[in-house]
């Protein structure tokens, strides 16, 4: 799809609206089907954002009075800009829709052109429910830890089956509605559609929820990356503090292997075949049920080691996460949120239901199948007509969804950058596993595009907090050598 860089801005009105905020009118496009341009008007504006991406504004369109996030990033002719193209292909009640997109000029210097991606507005993330209940020292109810993994492996489900890869899932990335209860992942800015064959950098992802196979420098590595993060997510909402908190690249190898053990050779080859040198003392694996509380629930953990795999290929798919038992709660027709009916989960697209068949009946439970088969026909015909067109996707939908509060409603409603790049970790006292004595010495590590090359680094594990987060360059890497 090619979208040409033209400034479509007008001249700024001096209006004021009833505020006295600034109404600016811009021609702009809209973010799904054909390219339709519309002027449209928007006021309220502020900064709530802004990194090496660009900067993220809040404001309302003048017309609905809609809340908006627009996301306004210099366009870069040396580098590849896959966000919009992506952006535009998606429809899914579990991704931040993007409604318009225009072009604009530099403020100072004209001749700088401007993408500017006027996104859905959601005020909370999952990063602020957790640090919430960590500074409240409590755990989220798992109720709330299933609603959130079981609507990003939906997510995931989806965007995988058109071959894209988000290469940035972490908790500041999944926003929240708390008044739907309904999680949307968000920013696309390091999404890529992976095809095999074709190199991509290694240096992706921000550090915490890296998969092994980017820390040995794979280039040919594949969505199971984006698999590897929920894995990270689901554990730390869980324990309450990521599981594996590296203070730098090498060390986030130190953390998994003080939980996952040594990588054995074959698994080294599977996750970089061009990895060569091998020099890590054998630890052990540390026992799953001895990494998280007591009280965890063993299919809670079963579905965690699933995710965290070292071989890429026998991580769990994002679908057959959905349909494990862990989830059978969402599926019950009893279960509630303390404020109201669960958010609508069973409400799969043709797309979705042509991932793996096999699953539907599992899925989709009893009580939803006959309206799901009705929403099924309709989405076919709909995805038939969309084909015949525009080449789009077509996800049905439920706008029946009754109002609930994430977080049980414990959650303060606070402005959400909903397209930053850079993470703010919490400062959280280790746990066990963190904790230990182990000593991992004289490692090898291959991080040069899939080029070995030999880094001798004595590694020792801290019985000190983690300290807080991590630097913008090393946690949020910018994609630039990927063309």
């Amino acid at each position: 799809m090619s979208t040409t860089n033209t400034v479509t801005r007008k001249a700024v009105d001096n209006r004021t609206d009833n505020n006295n905020f600034k109404v600016v009118t811009v021609v702009a496009t809209r973010g799904r089907g054909a390219e339709i341009s519309e002027e449209i008007s928007y006021t309220d504006t502020k900064v709530i954002g802004n990194g090496s991406f660009g900067v993220v504004y809040q404001a309302k369109l003048v017309h609905s009075n809609e809340h908006v996030a627009i996301k306004k990033v210099l366009q870069d002719k040396r580098f590849k800009n896959r966000e919009l193209q992506i952006m535009r292909r998606l429809d899914h009640q579990n991704i931040v829709q993007l409604k318009y997109f225009f072009f604009s000029s530099g403020d100072k210097l004209k001749e700088e052109v401007y993408l500017n991606l006027v996104l859905e507005y959601i005020p909370e993330t999952v990063y602020r429910v957790a640090r919430h209940y960590t500074k409240q020292k409590q755990i989220i109810p798992l109720l709330y830890v299933k609603l959130y993994m079981y609507q990003l492996f939906r997510a995931l489900a989806y965007i995988h089956s058109f071959g894209i890869c988000h290469r940035d899932i972490k908790p500041q990335n999944l926003l929240l509605d708390p008044e739907t209860s309904i999680l949307k992942l968000c920013d696309f800015g390091s999404a890529k559609q992976l095809i095999k064959g074709e190199p991509n950098v290694s240096y992706i992802c921000s550090r915490y929820y890296r998969a092994p196979e980017l820390i040995f420098g794979a280039i040919d590595y594949t969505c199971y990356i984006d698999v590897w993060s929920s894995g990270c997510v689901f554990a730390e909402l869980l324990l309450g503090q990521p599981i594996f908190p590296g203070e730098s690249g090498v060390d986030q190898l130190v953390e998994i292997i003080k939980v996952l053990g040594t990588p054995s050779r074959e698994q080294i080859r599977q996750m970089n075949p061009n990895y060569q040198e091998f020099r890590f003392p054998q630890i052990k694996a540390h026992p799953w049920h001895k990494v998280f509380r007591n009280r965890t629930p063993p299919m809670a953990i079963d579905v965690v080691c699933r995710l965290l795999d070292y071989t890429p290929a026998t991580r769990l798919t994002p679908l057959d996460a959905c349909a494990h038992s862990f989830f059978d709660e969402l599926r019950d027709p009893e279960t509630r949120l303390p404020n109201g009916p669960l958010p609508p989960l069973f409400n799969f697209s043709q797309q979705e239901l042509n991932i793996n068949p096999s699953l539907n009946n599992r899925l989709i439970p009893a009580h939803m199948q006959s309206l799901t088969s009705t929403v099924s026909q309709a989405g076919t015909a709909a995805s038939n007509n969309d084909k015949s067109s525009s080449q789009q996707p077509t996800t049905a939908r439920s706008n029946n969804s009754p109002p609930t509060v994430a977080g049980g409603g414990g959650i303060s409603n606070q402005t959400q950058v909903v397209t930053s790049s850079s993470t703010a970790a919490v400062s959280i006292p280790s746990s066990n596993v963190h904790g230990s004595s182990t000593n991992i010495a004289s490692a090898t590590l291959a991080t040069n595009g899939g080029n070995p090359t030999s880094t001798n680094a004595i590694l020792s594990s801290s019985t000190t907090d983690q300290t807080e987060a991590m630097n913008s360059s090393e946690d949020a890497p910018v994609e630039k050598e990927d063309h």
